[in-house]
């Protein structure tokens, strides 16, 4: 029996769970199922996860995983482990979705006892013959990694915690309980947010993304529902205060083959002919991509539609985008993209220079070291600094190991690559004046403390970024003395050390900005022309977009799927500059850094001398001359 024979024979539906409490019926979600659509995917051995871009009130939870999950429970049953992504989505789902089904179901009542506590039912986890289910917060790493499972359901990617305490992304986590079985299942369905962003975008892109074919009962033409179809003339004798001239109970959809002009009954007749039609190369994962054009529930009727779409522009031209996102993701179900003058990879690739690796172009006077630690590498970028912080890469590059264990041999080739001086087109030979050492991985910390903890006296730092809602810290501030040591339990402090915490927003802002400067001069940044090819498209994978649980402020957030550790290394490497106080220098002292390079004397011996500024000598910080 398919999971659609079983929701049309067995399932019913609660007062709580719609409008339409009784029989289960698919005539109000017709494009559940065309040929080709979700449920048929999930019988088919060739699909291993079904994916769906979706915007609100097309039935995806009820009409897709509640049916997937009552067939699953009543006659093909299993461990199934769904992820929410906070727990308090799942107290939701299951007081408003879940419970409701099992009650109204006869066939579920008997398989699942809401009551008994013998049967370990509690609210997030429920047992049946031959199998159970299991639901989650994507904020417990205990609960996402604990349980191998044959089926998982991702609700709402895009909100899920992409990183889970340093231990990784809990939508891939979720992804990992699948690999003991052979023939497994997952879906996930949600919701986009901001293009780049989002989560779900990344998911689809792997896809075959399917698009919904409606034919026009008009000319017979197919197409796929847009939002650039829907209409509302004006009327020149009508005017109001938010939708103008235009009047969205006249709201309409024409046929853009025809030009025929439908409405709400009409498209809803059509969409009983539709049909899903791939536009990607199917490899095992069957996309989705829904818009509320593609439901036939009341509340998405055109007018309502329109109405939203009219005061979302009205908002917008007052300044106020957030209608306009709401609307974008949430009825278009399209992920909103922000206009940015940043620049694009191929423009910074062009303004590459013509100097080596490791040598400083004439102008560079101090160096600092970013180093971003990973699970299986060390990311790093050797900068030079010049007046007023001009800049130039040295190094972008990673050096691959396991940084878990403080003797790994990675932490050595760190070292060598730290004190190897580095030529300056003067001819004299600079060292590192700063380090600063990313310790914010939980799996990585321990290696972390014990390798700066023995070079503190070589200005090598640990730090870690600032948190999300930290947007006024400084780049650089010293950490906090204790005022009593012996409450000082912290893992930095037992090994004698205390974390630098960087203001990671404001020196992204800065970086962001100088990335976009050209020529030469304060502020500038520049790279040479043999640099990794990565580090274009890593320095420039975060965009400033509306904070997850504040969309009043904007933060730096991580485009879905990419890396950006050459950003976090630039971070890094500003923060170890600003350690020396490189933006507070004057001429005079830029002067006495120049004056150094020129004096032979003063490298006459083997080693190299790593300048330091006077004023951060007299702060307690002494001139490194090697790393041993």
């Amino acid at each position: 029996m398919s999971i659609v024979e079983w929701a049309e024979k067995y399932r019913w539906l609660s007062t709580d769970e719609g409008a339409r409490p009784g029989k289960y019926r698919f005539e109000v979600t017709p494009h559940l199922i065309w040929p080709g659509g979700p449920l048929e995917a999930l019988e088919d051995p060739a699909v291993s996860e079904i994916v769906a871009r979706k915007s609100a009130q097309v039935a995806w939870t009820s009409g897709v995983l509640g049916n997937a999950l009552g067939k699953w429970i009543d006659i093909d049953p299993s461990p199934i482990l769904i992820l929410f992504p906070m727990a308090d989505a799942v107290k939701q789902y299951v007081a408003e979705k879940l419970e409701p089904m099992i009650k109204a179901t006869p066939r579920l009542r008997k398989k699942v006892d809401l009551n008994s506590r013998k049967l370990q039912q509690r609210q997030g986890f429920k047992r049946f013959p031959g199998g159970f289910l299991k639901m989650v917060g994507s904020n417990s790493p205990a609960s996402v990694k604990s349980t191998p499972v044959p089926r998982v359901a991702i609700e709402e990617p895009d909100d899920c915690n992409l990183n889970l305490r340093g231990q990784g992304d809990s939508i891939k986590l979720a992804k990992e309980r699948l690999k003991t079985f052979r023939r497994s299942k997952i879906i996930i369905g949600g919701t986009p947010t901001i293009k780049g962003l989002s989560a779900i975008d990344a998911e689809l892109e792997l896809s075959d993304k399917r698009v919904g074919l409606v034919p026009c009962h008009e000319c017979g033409q197919e197409h796929a529902l847009s939002f650039d179809n829907l209409h509302c003339d004006e009327d020149p004798d009508y005017m109001h205060a938010v939708y103008g001239k235009k009047r969205p109970e006249k709201a309409f959809y024409s046929c853009p083959h025809c030009g025929a002009i439908w409405d709400d009954n009409q498209k809803n007749a059509n969409l009983k002919h539709g049909r899903w039609s791939a536009t990607a190369e199917f490899r095992g994962i069957a996309g989705y991509i829904l818009n509320e054009l593609y439901a036939t529930f009341y509340g998405s009727r055109f007018e309502e539609l329109m109405k939203k779409k009219l005061n979302a522009e009205h908002e917008a031209s007052k300044g106020n985008i957030g209608p306009m996102i709401a609307f974008v993701n949430s009825n278009k179900g399209e992920s909103y993209e922000y206009q940015s003058n940043a620049p694009k990879t191929d423009e910074l690739e062009k303004r590459a220079e013509p100097y080596a690796e490791f040598t400083a172009p004439k102008g560079t006077l101090l160096v600092t070291v970013g180093v971003d630690v990973q699970g299986d590498r060390l990311a790093l970028v050797i900068v030079g600094w010049g007046r007023g912080e001009e800049s130039w890469r040295l190094y972008w590059g990673e050096l691959p190991g396991n940084p878990i264990d403080p003797n790994d041999g990675v932490w050595t080739e760190l070292d060598r690559i730290i004190a190897t001086p580095i030529p300056t087109e003067s001819g004299a030979q600079l060292a590192v004046s700063a380090v600063s050492v990313d310790s914010s991985d939980g799996n990585t910390s321990d290696a972390v403390y014990t390798y700066v903890r023995d070079r503190q006296r070589f200005n090598i730092m640990a730090i870690k970024g600032a948190s999300i809602d930290s947007r006024d810290r400084e780049i650089f501030t010293k950490p906090a003395q204790s005022a009593d040591t012996s409450q000082d339990n912290t893992k930095a402090a037992k090994y004698g050390l205390r974390v630098f915490i960087v203001g990671t927003h404001k020196a992204k802002t800065l970086i962001d900005g100088r990335m976009r400067l050209k020529g030469s001069g304060p502020g500038r940044m520049h790279w040479y022309s043999e640099i990794r090819a990565d580090y274009y498209e890593q320095v420039t994978n975060e965009v400033l977009a509306p904070h997850p649980r504040n969309p009043s402020k904007m933060v730096w957030l991580k485009k879905a799927g990419r890396r950006n550790e050459a950003l976090d290394c630039e971070v890094y490497a500003l923060h170890a500059a600003r350690s020396l106080k490189t933006h507070l220098l004057r001429d005079n002292e830029w002067d006495q850094l120049e004056q150094q390079q020129l004096q032979p004397t003063l490298f006459t011996t083997e080693q190299a001398v790593a300048p330091v500024p006077r004023r951060v000598v007299s702060r307690g910080r002494g001139t490194r001359s090697r790393v041993s």
